[in-house]
This record gives structure tokens, sequence and C-alpha cells, in this order.
């Protein structure tokens, strides 16, 4: 009787997903989603738009996520853990509440868990149940194109190309914060304005806590030139207690004030970024920065739409440990997998070289080859882990390359409901790891993960 039943419910769910919905695809941050429209009257778009009374209604969706993770000397061999394979898995629904054009509500639940891991949990990986997204919207004024929101709440962020502050969709676990912040919109130029506590994230059920003040805060605008591409301008501050660098560690104020330039699409593709930080690190000063040039072509009109494109990254070290002042950019929160999709080396005191290359056979396959070379930028400062966190010193080692990583990882979407990454990474270690690590060895990172939206 099981059997029959689950069948039933399999082909229910087959309709559903195959049915029409929506032209509109699922976006990064579920709340950017609109689904102001009339119901289609199927089941799902009854979900997407529930009118409650005139004016009111309500959208329901989630997502579900595994992922099978399967690492070889993922510390290069210096904690002796070998081989390390386990499994991931996040849960999230959310309801969107529209109450007219001036007010709108949106809660999201999120539950991440991992199992298997011979370390433990990374702070990535898991967090049994907690709320991802919380926030009121208030719509100030909307004419002409021009529009003014107020948020407040707690709630994701995400800016540029993630190399300063991203959601990481990549990791289990994606980023939130608790604040408030302006949103000013024309037909040509989106402007931020926020100040943000971040959370402790416990694995527990609703136990992680906010910090008692801002820890974040800044401006973000994005200007559209029509013919040429867009013009990023931002400033962002951020305070922590008890930093972490080979510099030591001690209470860090940084303000960070940078620019982009880029355009994605058909034809030339760029991205052009460059990023100065100062402040105070205890009682030194800071002085870092960092300058990012992604260049490449995208060809639109050939089979399989293939792109090439060529990266090249230069991110400041500290000059010389012990001397008071740093000079070590940090990254703030930045994208996971900016190097890849799950990359060993952070965007810290970094030189790396990064070309890489897609291809689409059909519409719903996507293959990516990537090979990314990395040398430390300062000999006086080590290497950082991709969240930006201390991993290994220098040392005193005169070793500049960190090490070669070699990527392929392809996606196919079964509908645009499901779909599944398959990834294979090789890291060959280079004369800097090589120098303070006895008896290196070279890692492999596979992982096979398969997502479900609605």
């Amino acid at each position: 009787m099981f059997a029959r039943y689950r069948n039933s419910w399999l082909l229910l769910m087959g309709l559903w997903l195959t049915g029409k919905a929506t032209a509109q695809g699922f976006k990064l941050m579920r709340f950017d989603e609109t689904y102001a429209y009339d119901s289609t009257g199927s089941f799902y778009g009854r979900l997407k738009h529930l009118p409650l009374t005139k004016g009111v209604y309500v959208s329901v969706g989630g997502s579900a996520r595994v992922e099978y993770v399967d690492f070889h000397n993922e510390d290069w061999g210096r904690l002796g853990i070998g081989h390390n394979a386990f499994l991931l898995q996040r849960y999230d629904v959310h309801a969107d509440v529209h109450l007219g054009r001036r007010l709108r509500m949106f809660a999201q639940l999120r539950s991440a868990w991992e199992g298997g891991r011979k370390n433990g949990p990374r702070p990535i990986d898991e967090d049994h149940l907690n709320l991802q997204n919380l926030f009121v919207d208030v719509t100030a004024f909307e004419k002409d194109q021009r529009s003014l929101v107020l948020r407040a709440g707690k709630q994701e962020l995400d800016y540029g190309s993630g190399r300063l502050i991203s959601v990481r969709e990549g990791p289990n676990l994606r980023l939130y914060f608790t604040g408030a912040k302006v949103m000013y919109r024309t037909s040509r130029l989106r402007w931020d304005a926020f100040a943000m506590m971040a959370d402790t994230v416990k694995t527990g059920v609703f136990d992680n806590k906010p910090t008692r003040s801002p820890n974040l805060w800044g401006s973000y605008a994005t200007l559209i030139i029509p013919q040429m591409g867009n013009l990023d301008g931002y400033y962002l501050g951020i305070q922590r207690e008890g930093a972490v660098f080979e510099e030591g560690t001690a209470r860090e104020l940084r303000h960070t004030i940078g620019g982009r330039f880029w355009k994605y699409g058909g034809g030339f593709i760029y991205n052009l970024e460059w990023a100065y930080q100062f402040g105070r690190f205890g009682p030194g000063r800071i002085s870092a920065w960092t300058g990012s040039v992604d260049l490449g072509y995208s060809f639109e009109t050939t089979p399989g739409k293939p792109t090439i494109n060529l990266r090249h990254d230069y991110i400041s070290g500290d000059r010389k440990a012990g001397d008071g002042n740093l000079q070590t950019f940090n990254p703030l929160y930045p994208k996971g997998g900016y190097f890849g999709f799950s990359p060993q080396i952070g965007p810290v005191n970094l030189i790396d070289i990064h070309p890489y290359a897609t291809v689409s056979p059909s519409n719903q396959w996507t293959i990516q080859a990537d090979a990314v070379f990395n040398w430390r930028y300062s000999l006086g400062d080590g290497v950082y882990r991709p969240s930006g966190g201390f991993n290994l010193g220098s040392r005193g080692a005169s070793g500049r390359y960190i090490g070669t990583a070699w990527l392929l990882s392809t996606v196919y979407a079964f509908s645009r409901f499901v779909s599944a990454n398959v990834g294979i990474q090789y890291f060959q270690t280079g004369s800097y790891l090589n120098e303070i690590i006895p008896f290196t060895k070279n890692g492999i990172f596979i992982n096979a993960r398969t997502a479900v939206k609605f």
C-alpha cells in the first residue's frame, strides 16, 4: 500500500515540476523573485500567488540540496587526515507576504546538516534550524521607475562579483545579517546603504546570536552605462574583536573603498575591480589593497556557446610580521568559490592567474574547466582560508609558489526545478607548501550535488 501511495505522490510531483508556472527563473536571493500576477489555476501557480484579499497575496517556495563530498589531503598532509568523505544537506522554506503596494514581509527557515566528516563539521557546514531571513520592507515612494524601500530585520546580502560581500551559495550554510538597509532604484541606478550585525552561528535549533552592535556597514551603488556596461562604487566598514592575521591578534577597524567596471553577455566580457583598505589593527595602521582583471569572450552564435576567460588577481599581504602595522587585505565576507568550486586558498596575500572556459552542449548542460596558479604576494605573510581566516604562517619560507589547482565541473538541469552538479579538483602543491610541510601530499576533491527548488 505504501508503494502505491508513494508512486502516486511521485507522479503528482512530476506533473507539478514539469507543469507551466512562470517564465521567471529562480534567483540567487529568493526574496528578489516577484510573482505579482493572477493565479494560473494550477497547484504550483497557487503556491506562487495565493490571493488573500484585494491587493494582498502570499507566495511560498523552498529548496532542498544534498551533496556528497570526497576529499583526499584537504590539509596537504599537514594534519594527517587523509581521506575524508561526508554528506551535506540543506533545506529551506519561505513565505513572501505582500500587504498592498507599500508593505511586505519575508520569512525563510533554514536547516543544514553534516554527517561523516572525520574532524567534525566546519563553521560552514551545520546549523540544524534557524531563520535565514525575517524582514519587513516598507516602500516609501514608487513613481516613474523610481523607488525608495526601507528594509529591517534578518536578511541576506550579496554585492558585485562576491569578492567582498557574498551570500556564499557554494558552502552548505549561506550567510545572513541582522540590521537595516535603504534601497533606492531608478532605471539606471541601484544604490544601497546598510548597517548590519553578523550572527555567531551555532549548530543547534534557534540558538544563533547576533553581535551587540553593528560590525558591518556601508554603501554600494551600480550605475548602468548604455553601450558600455556597468560601473560599481562602494564603501564598506567592518570591526572585529580578536581578528587573527600572521601579524597577530587584535581589534580590527577597517574601511574599504573600491570600484568595479563590468559587462557580461555576448561578445567581450570584462570585470575589472580595485579596492583599497585603511584603518587600525590594535595600535597599528592598516594599508592594504587588491586589484583584479577578468577578460573573456562569449561566442554566442557558435554551437555550444563557448566562453573563454582569463582572470588575474593581486591581493596584498603583510610585509613584515611583528612590526605593528598590517598590509594584509581582508576579503570581509567573500564568495567561498571565487577561485573554483572548493578552493583551498583564500583571497588574501595572493597573486593568481586563472584561465577558464565553459561550453554548453545543450540548453540543459554546461561544462567548465579551470586552472588556477597561486603565488604568495608577500613572503612575509602566509596562506589564508577561503573565508579569509588565517591558515598557515610564512615561517621564514623563501618559496613563493603555493600550488596549482586543476578543476573540471559540469551542471545538468533536468528541469527549471531540478539540477545536478558534479566536480573534480586536483591540487598540486608548490615550493612554499613543500618547504613548510614535511611530506606534503597533493589534494583531490570530488563532489556531487543535487538540488530541487520550487
